[in-house]
């Protein structure tokens, strides 16, 4: 048993698997924050969506100082995060077959567009749907997934995917199947999860290298400033102005 507290256990966990995305997933998150760029650029629009606290993530980037004005959330009633009664019902929507294509018929996702989908497991109907559907509307997908999952789990989809296998842009998260990264002796299951620390990491790496990529082509990047500094919500006035018919979330 290691000598080091479980706090201290954690932080070094957490810690390894933000160095090995960094490594591991560099091209990746190069090639999303591209993606994102490109639709940016074309005059596309950008959603996050994730499902119970997979939706930590999504709406860590969505209207957020420092961040890209442009990103919005999709939103699935019962499912964006543990605020449904009781919270369970938002894992038992999670498995519900054509849930994900009544949400993008009545959603404003249109082609030219991209979807950031954020799953986990990436095994259940909703977030294989939502990339299936996503992409024959000629949505571009970016997932974010444990990759282990589709290796040491079955998918809950009736096709027998998962959410990596319909993406334009996989990020893999590496976490462990069960998502706990500490075990004790004294302790009867594995516990501390790591999965919202490193999928929110990998998003906000995506977002500076769409940050860049679009400065790097002359385009000043839709970027909100905190309204807690001075002049932060005229800047902000500005940007929401301007970009106003791709922003959903003032609505």
């Amino acid at each position: 048993m290691s000598d080091r507290t479980p706090a201290a256990q954690f932080f070094d966990a957490a810690i390894g698997l933000l160095h090995r995305v960094r490594d591991e997933e560099a091209e990746a998150v190069e090639a999303a924050g591209t993606l994102l760029a490109d639709t940016v650029a074309s005059g596309g629009r950008l959603f996050a969506f994730g499902a119970g606290h997979s939706s930590l993530a999504a709406q860590d980037v969505v209207y957020r100082a420092g961040g890209l004005a442009l990103m919005n959330l999709l939103a699935v009633p019962g499912v964006v995060g543990v605020d449904v009664m009781p919270a369970t019902l938002g894992s038992a929507l999670e498995r519900v077959d054509g849930l994900a294509a009544a949400v993008l018929d009545t959603s404003p996702l249109r082609a030219g567009d991209a979807l950031v989908i954020i799953s986990l497991s990436g095994r259940n109907a909703l977030p294989v749907e939502m990339a299936l559907n996503a992409r024959a509307r000629g949505v571009k997908v970016i997932g974010v997934t444990s990759v282990a999952y589709a290796a040491q789990t079955t998918s809950r989809h009736v096709s027998g995917t998962f959410l990596k296998d319909h993406c334009d842009v996989v990020l893999d998260s590496k976490i462990a199947v069960g998502d706990a990264e500490l075990t004790l002796d004294t302790v009867p299951a594995p516990f501390a999860p790591a999965s919202t620390v490193v999928t929110a990491a990998l998003l906000q790496a995506v977002m500076a290298t769409t940050a860049a990529s679009l400065a790097d082509r002359g385009i000043e990047p839709p970027l909100l400033r905190s309204g807690n500094v001075d002049g932060g919500h005229e800047w902000n006035g500005r940007i929401m102005e301007e970009y106003g018919d791709r922003i959903f979330y003032r609505h």
